[in-house]
């Protein structure tokens, strides 16, 4: 049988768990922590596979393996690759309490609404832009992706509330910083978890599932659901396969250029991706800001015109450009060679279509397109209706070819 105890964050060892044990594996400071019986293999955790292979050789001869982990061991821990190369039913798990759960009761705040992510070997953008979408986030940290780096990357909007040696009672710090703060510090290797706060809404709603809020009930809102000018604003018919395209989701980052009334931004926040809203009119960036008040997300505004406007941005997962003019070439080729993902343009100039076509085709996205027709049910006097047509609409769409291996490669 292989034990999995979590501590760390004042959970002792339970007496006698590590006492029969032929292996005992964990970190440094949790091997430090206890006494090992005489005879026991020790091995400090560094590379997993070399761990894996010991605990396999012991466990294989029935000898009993004792793991010690941080918090939770199930929560973003060792559970999942223990389970995996051994499975589940050799494992007698007896968790902790997680970094997460502890820090927000340091603060005081319930943490059933927060988006986990973990930045710990993994991209830390993903971790970024979960921050820059919702208001309670937890971060995992790890090497080259700490609290410093968060804070440098994310700008300013949020707290970051950095809890470091948890469970410790001796250097156990939970401290609050603006994300200069964090990026200008050196925090050592002792932090537990960073949770980025919006502090006008981290104590939240009465919840029935945990996690970020329910994904919402519809999409390609009615171009009522929004304030615009003169009808200027992309129609819900256009807007559905726009939205399709761009494949808005947790983690990801969205601009919406020559934004107009956000919408697009909008819709795309509400199905949990950070969106970036660029538009030129100070009238527009009104607009913007209160149809994202509206509906009850995070919308970063950039005043501004495009592609100068888009220096200085984070390179985006996903964007939908649906201004005109003279410059879009220009805007679209922009566009595309920094977005990761996928660029949709909508157009109601049949004479722009070659131009936009080949902006995304000379960034290297392969682009499909697509004529969009629409006529709505309309009622005429006498109880009766007629078909009303709206204004077709042309809506380019460019996706980068996945990388080969050996592009991967170089």
């Amino acid at each position: 049988m292989i034990t999995v105890v979590g501590t760390g964050t004042g959970a002792p060892v339970p007496d006698g768990v590590v006492a029969g044990a032929a292996l005992v594996v964990g970190g440094r400071r949790h091997l430090d922590a206890v006494e090992l019986p005489e005879g026991a293999g020790r091995i400090v955790l560094g590379p997993l596979a070399p761990a894996l292979d010991a605990i396999g050789e012991y466990a294989d001869k029935g000898l009993p393996v004792v793991v010690l982990a941080s918090g939770d061991p199930g929560f973003f821990g060792i559970v999942r690759a223990l389970a995996e190369r051994f499975g589940a039913g050799r494992l007698d798990v007896r968790p902790g309490v997680s970094s997460v759960a502890t820090a927000f009761a340091r603060l005081g705040l319930p943490w059933d609404d927060a988006v986990v992510v973990s930045a710990h070997g993994r991209d830390l953008r993903t971790a970024v832009n979960a921050c820059r979408a919702h208001p309670k986030v937890a971060v995992l940290t790890g090497p080259g992706a700490g609290p410093a780096e968060l804070g440098a990357a994310l700008g300013g909007g949020r707290l970051l509330v950095v809890a470091s040696a948890l469970g410790d009672p001796e250097h156990e710090r939970v401290e609050r910083v603006t994300p200069a703060e964090a990026a200008a510090r050196d925090w050592g290797t002792a932090v537990s978890v960073v949770l980025c706060l919006d502090e006008a809404r981290t104590p939240g709603a009465v919840r029935t599932v945990a996690g970020p809020g329910a994904p919402p009930a519809g999409w390609a809102l009615d171009e009522t659901e929004f304030a615009h000018r003169d009808s200027m604003i992309t129609k819900f018919e256009v807007r559905a396969l726009a939205l399709a395209r761009l494949g808005p989701r947790l983690g990801d980052l969205v601009w919406d250029v020559g934004a107009g009334s956000g919408s697009v931004a909008v819709e795309c926040a509400r199905l949990g991706a950070a969106a970036v809203a660029v538009e030129r009119t100070a009238d527009g960036i009104e607009r913007i800001r209160a149809n994202a008040a509206a509906h009850g997300v995070d919308v970063d505004v950039v005043h501004g015109t495009a592609p100068d406007a888009l220096d200085g941005l984070a390179d985006p997962d996903a964007v939908f450009v649906g201004g005109g003019g003279r410059e879009l070439p220009a805007v679209v080729g922009a566009c595309a060679r920094r977005a990761r993902r996928t660029v949709v343009v909508a157009l109601a100039a049949l004479d722009r279509v070659p131009a936009a076509r080949a902006a995304l085709t000379d960034a290297g996205l392969r682009c499909e397109g697509v004529l969009l027709q629409s006529s709505r049910l309309a009622p005429l006097p006498g109880d009766v209706t007629r078909l009303a047509a709206a204004n077709p609409v042309f809506l380019l769409w460019g996706v980068r070819p996945p990388a080969t291996s050996e592009g991967a490669a170089k």
